[in-house]
């Protein structure tokens, strides 16, 4: 791993011990170069790895094998042969959340539903398995919340260990699985990448977002299309999406304590003051002043 060691930094994980056999670990790179990020996972560990942003490298033996992990995706690995240390190296702006979980604490999960996931198969059970997946709007919900957590230490574990249930029951869950009888729109390959572009617009676009037929018009899309492969695709219509998205960046913003709330307000597109407040006061249920003074105080 000598050519991957070049111009990388070292860092560490946050771990939130759940059990002995189960544990959440969380790291950024907010660096301006890549980080790497080791950790000794014996063959016991199935291991779930979810890019929230930027880009990972997964390097094993000893670099002469490397996994890609793009945004937006989970990969799940295990190995009964082997052991697969935890070697990530996470370019500039990356966010990642992992999961480790010995895999007869995993099995003890599916006890009666084992049957459909692949690796749990008796004629399986024992073989290595390896999974990379885009994550879903739900998934990804759950796991903003687990990276955005505000949580009491002496709940912590408890909380943590309710949302990566949750998780992965949504992973494992066949019928969130969109088949093609049930979303025609998805066999069309183009229309997904149109629909994708669509998102990217309104995002680089949030402070003045185009309108509906506007933006199905510059992706070359019916306006029915539009919003209808947009529900299907992020299970949300696009403007309710551009609002959750706008307010999770105001929130990061006010957190990072680079801005005031004005600065924020007209970074995501609001004119005036009161009228970012009150979006926000509708997300979150408190002002962006009364926000920031909770977490003053949880740091207390």
């Amino acid at each position: 791993m000598s050519d991957l060691k070049k111009n990388v930094a070292s860092g560490s994980f946050e771990g939130v011990p759940i059990s002995t056999d189960f544990v959440l670990l969380k790291a950024s790179n907010e660096e301006s170069y890549p980080s790497r990020l080791e950790r000794n996972v014996d063959q016991r560990f199935i291991q779930f790895h979810f890019n929230l942003k930027g880009h990972v490298q997964f390097v094993y033996h000893n670099g002469n094998y490397v996994l890609e992990l793009p945004e937006n995706q989970s990969l799940l690995l295990y190995n009964p042969e082997t052991e697969l240390p935890l070697h990530a190296v996470l370019s500039p702006g990356t966010s990642v959340i992992s999961v480790l979980m010995s895999i007869r604490k995993f099995h003890a999960l599916f006890t009666s539903e084992a049957d459909y996931i692949p690796f749990l198969s008796e004629e399986n059970r024992d073989k290595k398995y390896y999974k990379q997946n885009v994550l879903t709007p739900s998934q990804a919900i759950i796991l903003s919340q687990l990276w955005n957590e505000q949580i009491h230490p002496s709940v912590r574990g408890l909380y943590c260990k309710g949302k990566i249930y949750e998780l992965l029951s949504l992973y494992f869950n066949r019928s969130t699985e969109t088949s093609n009888e049930q979303c025609p729109f998805l066999t069309d390959e183009e229309n997904v990448q149109k629909i994708r572009q669509a998102k990217e617009i309104v995002i680089d676009r949030m402070a003045e977002p185009p309108g509906l037929k506007e933006l199905a018009d510059e992706i070359g899309l019916s306006l029915k299309k539009l919003k209808e492969g947009f529900k299907q695709i992020y299970g949300d219509s696009v403007y309710s999406f551009l609002f959750d998205y706008k307010m999770e960046m105001a929130r990061k913003m006010l957190e990072s304590g680079k801005f005031n709330v004005n600065e924020v307000g007209l970074k995501v597109g609001y004119s005036t003051a009161s009228h970012f407040i009150a979006a926000f006061k509708k997300k979150y249920h408190t002002t962006p002043k009364q926000y920031l003074l909770s977490m003053a105080q949880e740091r207390i």
